[in-house]
């Protein structure tokens, strides 16, 4: 069966006045279901409100561009008023319940990767609202919501039907929202824009890596996220997920050529990628990218919360720790050509600045 590992962009689900939530499509993009991956976009409007919901995946969030406010609330917890903005990284574990809410000019857009195995549908998101025209409650008799609430059943019918808006509206801007609190940020969020940097590569590339240290709830969501930038013309070194981990990556900008080799040496996808699409690496496949001019940004994550990865270029690659005997045999060459290639790349870099 042939892969299809083309980049995709992602389809419109629903949306209004108020914003649209796209998601890419499992039927298109075959991958993630094989994976159990989820991914999908919100962006808001200006005084765009997407309203209460939780997922039946966890994820990781990413703010593609803008600002706004979001609420975040764990279970049997307090609710979290947070202040996001671009660069801004957060983990939603299972069962967490947040909104979104855009009061800024531009449009706010948030980017969200996750795992649906235990989801209802492979490589999904089920979304279900807590108010709304599609919200939990219009499904239980008014009877039901009137004894759970303990209100009289004129004013569950208020409740419940009074807001016609699906998923997303768009609020009066005589509205006014909770005002967010600095120190509800600590331990939610991380700005991958204004972390210290993982790898810092001059010329080359630099990475911040999202792990239980800058940000412990990525311990519950069960899987790593990092965000890689590279200069213009620079490589990210081929490499592969040496423990079983799909590697899932979406475009932030720029521009750039990606080719990724699988089994018996075959090259399964070669392509020029750009700003706003997603792919995905299967497990043990190779993958390198070459970014054009402008440069090339990238957020992903890694289906396994501790990744490791082996790389094949470079001071730290598997060919610099492999004898020459082993070298020489291997590619059946003279000694002298395994020794030229063996002094090239000394350095420890995964991200290699264009030649001069």
């Amino acid at each position: 069966m042939e892969l299809d590992l083309s980049p995709k962009l992602p389809k419109k689900v629903y949306g209004g006045d108020g914003g649209s939530y796209f998601a890419w499509c499992p039927e298109e993009l075959p991958m993630l279901k094989q994976g159990n991956i989820g991914a999908a976009k919100l962006a808001l409007e200006k005084h765009g409100f997407a309203i209460p919901r939780y997922s039946d995946s966890s994820k990781v969030a990413y703010v593609l561009q803008g600002s706004g406010t979001a609420g975040i609330v764990l279970p049997e917890q307090e609710e979290k008023v947070i202040a996001i903005k671009q660069g801004d990284s957060i983990a939603l574990p299972f069962g967490v319940v947040t909104w979104w809410f855009n009061n800024e000019d531009a449009e706010l857009v948030i980017l969200f990767l996750g795992e649906t195995h235990k989801g209802h549908k492979a490589g999904q998101f089920t979304e279900f609202y807590l108010t709304g025209s599609n919200g939990i409650f219009t499904g239980f008799s008014t009877e039901f919501v009137s004894r759970a609430w303990d209100l009289d059943e004129n004013t569950v019918k208020k409740l419940v039907g009074s807001q016609t808006g699906n998923g997303i509206v768009k609020l009066d801007a005589s509205v006014k929202m909770p005002q967010p609190k600095k120190e509800h940020r600590d331990g939610f969020v991380l700005n991958c824009l204004e972390a210290p940097l993982d790898v810092d590569i001059k010329d080359g590339g630099r990475v911040v890596v999202l792990n239980t240290k800058n940000l412990p709830l990525v311990g519950e969501v069960g899987f790593g996220a990092d965000l890689v930038r590279i200069d213009g013309h620079s490589m990210c070194s081929p490499g592969f997920s040496c423990d079983s981990a799909l590697q899932v990556t979406y475009i932030v900008g720029g521009s750039g050529r990606v080719q990724v080799v699988g089994a018996d040496g075959k090259r399964v996808l070669e392509t020029h990628i750009k700003a706003g699409s997603l792919f995905i690496v299967p497990r043990f496949f190779v993958v390198s990218k070459i970014a054009d001019s402008d440069g090339m940004s990238w957020f992903s994550i890694v289906t396994t919360p501790d990744p490791i990865f082996t790389h094949l270029a470079g001071k730290t690659s598997v060919w610099k720790a492999l004898s020459p005997e082993v070298l020489q045999a291997a590619f059946n060459v003279a000694p002298e050509v395994e020794k030229s290639f063996r002094s090239k790349r000394t350095s420890d870099a995964i991200f290699f600045p264009p030649s001069n």
